[in-house]
């Protein structure tokens, strides 16, 4: 194999070579995602072995942004990976969840203050559509994965109107051990009508500007399912260290 000049390497083709670089992010940020997504949403569960030639080829990627998308799933805590062995997906850590979860909270009840003392419409209308979009699928826990993505992109729209988009997803990075344990408690009915109804109580806080409520409103929402860690645990224990 030819060596390139390292002092001019990059000189010739670098055009090519910039294109390889944005397609091997753009291929390692998919394959990221969707499989996060996957095991946020617990269709990789705990100890699932991740076989990367079975990966690659349902991506349609080759080793390098696999390979890329793993370690980044291995920072967040997701998955472990055995020198010469395998990569399994970890089990849910409730330490973990209780650190994510006094995070999360801090962040976002500051984010729910902020909102409510300079309250932007943009942001109630688009809540408010979120909430409607909701409604429609609380009946049907069937669409519990659609629900979900509402409910996160209401909190995403909460941190864009007060131009913190950037730590959203920070948090969310940094939550995943949180978000497979809404995954176990949410596909319940009457979990459904608390977020809708929890959602409603913080856009109407909001509009009204009043921060006290809007705050404990957005406290009390985030710590409803840690509330019910223990039972979650007894009835999932598998799934958790």
């Amino acid at each position: 194999m030819r060596v390139k000049n390292p002092f001019t390497a990059g000189m010739e083709n670098s055009g090519d070579d910039n294109s390889k670089i944005r397609t091997s992010i753009t291929a390692s940020s998919r394959v990221y995602e969707e499989i996060r997504e996957r095991i946020i949403s617990l269709h990789m569960p705990p100890d699932t072995t991740l076989v990367r030639t079975e990966l690659a080829q349902l991506f349609n990627v080759s080793q390098s942004p696999l390979r890329e998308a793993i370690i980044r799933l291995e920072k967040d805590g997701l998955v472990i990976s055995y020198p010469q062995s395998r990569t399994i997906v970890t089990k849910i850590d409730a330490n973990k969840i209780r650190d994510e979860l006094f995070l999360r909270s801090a962040v976002e009840c500051e984010v729910v203050r902020q909102l409510t003392l300079n309250s932007d419409s943009r942001f109630i209308t688009k809540a408010k559509g979120l909430v409607k979009m909701q409604s429609a699928l609380v009946d049907d826990i069937e669409q519990v994965d659609l629900f979900m993505q509402l409910d996160e992109a209401f909190h995403e729209a909460l941190f864009a109107s007060v131009n913190q988009g950037e730590l959203y997803q920070y948090i969310s990075t940094h939550g995943g051990h949180l978000a497979r344990l809404r995954s176990l408690d949410l596909p319940r009915t009457e979990k459904l009508d608390s977020v809708l109804s929890e959602h409603q109580a913080i856009i109407d806080a909001i509009e009204r500007g009043d921060v006290d409520s809007a705050v404990q409103n957005m406290r009390n929402h985030l710590s409803g399912t840690i509330n019910r860690l223990p039972q979650i645990i007894e009835a999932h224990a598998n799934l958790f260290n």
